[in-house]
């Protein structure tokens, strides 16, 4: 019997006897990768990547691993976080979280800067301690994990000597750690180097992750770089320094190998952690993405979960040509009694600005002049002051970005803003990086107001392009409105509440994917004004702002 037909079997007689309660995959839909899951009793809580956003790596609760509420963020200070002139790609790589007597532990990688650090908390909501630096610790995703009263640290490094057989030849790495002095001790040793076969060249062994179980060391890892080749692969020793020897049957989890004309594909899987529930049952957490085209995707690395079935000491996440599932029984039925995931399937999100702090949802450009965001200043409302920083700039411009977390559905916002010459412009965007993003907004043409859609400039070139313009017949109220419809968006303005106007259809949204675009970053909606490198005392005035996801039929 094939685990896909069991895994058939036990959903359909759970359906049919109990009517249990399903959950959908992703988790965390949207750009939410790197997962990295604990428990603590019957709480569990997971931080992902956020890279040159502010705040940095979010946290999330849950009881029953599949309803999760984000609690915090555990860099929220701008002083625990330096990301001056970060690539919106660079930043905060791959953070791991752990609990261990009564402290939570978060160790991270700032890439570009001061490299690998360690935060701690008491309470996972916050707040988190300034960064520790590990320096000896080189290289990324680094993991603690504590095994047999001891923590360690493991980690991607260079290859040995600094001298790579081949592109992408990398290895796995450990040291002893002492979480009373908060360092590293004793010598650095190599766990794994290449990957699990070094002869066929196996590229980017990362994200390494190091538990014990039935007198056995494991050790998974993500192989095959963070693209449509990703996998995740498992070793195992009887000691803790090793050797690792892999499993044969390697990897315990990829779609690389399927057919990319599938239904509904979910593609891109590794990067996995694993947790145990207080009865026994194992299940990972993983990034994956859901395509649209031919390794398409504006969503990001998205958070999905998967059951863990250990057989022969060896543990196994999907098999053979096993397809990910959007759709499967809760982990916890006893526990579950309503799955309502605010982070999962079709999201819905609406702000109508009246708390005096912000969702901890939203997200900066860098470290973000938060003078330039008023909750208080108008009650009801946010006020956003248009700076000359630009978003095609790396600098911190007045953005205030929200995921998108599906394929299809719409962001929509009513806006208030009197532009003071043709250099302002306030309104909504939909932004991948620098170089690639779409922007509704309102500015004057010839002293009259206009709604106008740009594309994000050409490289080399300091203006966008204008894709359309429309002329407004009043200066108040606007309404905009971006549409997803996977492959490509469409741009709606309103001078009356639900009044919608096609400004333009049919918009390339490959442009803003990560094939197209680079990184490893999804889209955001944001909230955004300029005034493109010019003084000015100009504000933008938000009423509300909503995004409602539609993805339904992707379900399996």
């Amino acid at each position: 019997m094939t685990r896909k037909f069991l895994l058939s079997a036990i959903f359909s007689v759970s359906l049919l006897v109990t009517k249990a309660q399903t959950y959908n995959n992703p988790i965390l839909a949207g750009f939410y990768p790197d997962p990295s899951i604990c428990r603590v009793g019957n709480d569990y809580y997971i931080t992902t990547s956020t890279f040159a956003y502010f705040p940095g790596l979010p946290i999330f609760h849950s009881t029953d691993l599949v309803n999760w509420k984000q609690i915090g963020n555990a860099m929220d200070r701008q002083e625990q976080l330096d990301q001056t002139n970060a690539g919106v790609s660079r930043g905060l790589f791959a953070p791991t979280i752990r609990y261990n007597k009564g402290t939570f532990y978060i160790l991270c990688t700032l890439i570009d800067k001061k490299g690998n650090f360690i935060i701690t908390a008491k309470d996972p909501k916050g707040p988190w301690s300034n960064p520790i630096w590990l320096p000896e610790v080189k290289g990324i995703d680094p993991s603690i994990d504590f095994v047999d009263d001891k923590a360690y640290v493991v980690y991607n490094n260079d290859a040995p000597d600094n001298k790579p057989l081949y592109s992408g030849h990398r290895t796995i790495r450990m040291y002893e750690f002492d979480i009373n002095a908060m360092k590293v001790v004793g010598k650095e040793i190599l766990l794994v180097n290449g990957g699990t076969d070094l002869s066929k060249k196996p590229i980017w062994i990362e994200a390494p992750h190091l538990f014990k179980k039935d007198g056995w060391f494991y050790l998974i890892c993500a192989e095959g770089g963070t693209g449509y080749n990703h996998s995740e692969v498992v070793f195992r020793s009887k000691s803790v320094d090793g050797p690792y020897i892999p499993y044969e049957k390697n990897p315990i989890l990829t779609q690389r190998h399927l057919d990319k004309q599938r239904k509904n594909p979910v593609t891109t899987t590794g990067h996995a952690d694993f947790v145990e529930t207080p009865d026994g049952k194992w299940y990972a957490v993983f990034l994956a993405c859901r395509p649209y085209g031919d390794d398409i995707y504006n969503t990001g690395r998205e958070t999905f979960l998967l059951p863990v079935e250990w057989k022969d000491g060896w543990p196994h996440i999907l098999e053979g040509n096993e397809e990910v599932p959007y759709t499967l029984p809760v982990p916890l039925p006893a526990l579950t009694k309503k799955v309502n995931n605010p982070f999962g399937g079709n999201v819905s999100f609406k702000d109508d600005f009246n708390s005096k702090k912000f969702d901890d949802r939203y997200l900066f450009l860098r470290n973000p002049e938060m003078d330039a965001y008023s909750l208080t200043a108008k009650s009801g409302f946010l006020q956003l002051s248009l700076r000359p920083q630009t978003a095609t700039e790396r600098k911190s411009p007045s953005f205030l970005g929200s995921r998108q977390h599906n394929l299809k559905g719409y962001a929509a916002t009513s806006m208030h803003f009197t532009p003071a010459s043709e250099k302002e412009k306030a309104g909504l965007m939909i932004f991948q990086s620098e170089n690639n993003y779409y922007f509704l907004c309102k500015s004057i043409e010839n002293g009259s107001p206009v709604v106008q859609l740009y594309r994000s400039p050409s490289k080399g070139k300091k203006d966008g392009e204008l894709l359309a313009s429309q002329p407004l017949t009043s200066s108040k109220s606007l309404y905009l409105k971006i549409e997803a419809k996977a492959s490509t968006y469409a741009f709606y303005f309103a001078e009356k509440n639900n009044k919608w106007k096609l400004l333009k259809d049919g918009v390339d949204a490959s442009f803003l994917s990560t094939k197209v675009a680079g990184g490893f970053v999804g889209s955001l909606f944001a909230l955004y004004g300029t005034s493109n490198g010019e003084p000015t005392t100009s504000v933008a005035t938000y009423d509300w702002f909503q995004y409602k996801g539609n993805d339904d039929g992707l379900k399996k």
